[in-house]
């Protein structure tokens, strides 16, 4: 494919999906807090041009996160794609002496499925 018709699919996708993300957020009552702007993670978030849709259907200041606080491995760790694991991992470490829930409050491991599978059949 050349890049110009890969860019006439891929685009319109990407002016929808952020156009949804821009809609929930106005509905969620959150789009007054976020002032500060936008910022794009994962591997997708590195697609060219992406930003600059983001600012404009967002009206508001877009970046590309990439994880922080990361000792070694710069080269690696400096990618958007490894942004939410790095966060993930970074929160563990941070809360691992927090009081841990009771998972058999809420039905336990098969709560956790059932309320999983409850929020899938509702949103897709």
């Amino acid at each position: 494919l050349s890049r110009q018709t890969l860019s006439e699919v891929v685009e319109p996708r990407y002016e929808e999906l952020l156009t949804l993300l821009r809609n929930e957020l106005r509905r969620s009552g959150f789009e007054d807090l976020v002032a500060g702007g936008v910022v794009l993670t994962g591997g997708s978030a590195k697609m060219q041009g992406l930003i600059e849709l983001a600012e404009e259907v967002f009206h508001m200041p877009v970046r590309l996160g990439t994880p922080q606080y990361v000792i070694g491995m710069d080269e690696v760790m400096r990618n958007p794609v490894f942004a939410t694991s790095v966060g993930l991992l970074i929160y563990a470490r941070q809360n691992r002496f927090a009081k841990r829930p009771d998972l058999s409050a809420g039905g336990g491991i098969k709560g956790v499925w059932s309320r999983m599978g409850s929020w899938f059949r509702g949103n897709f």
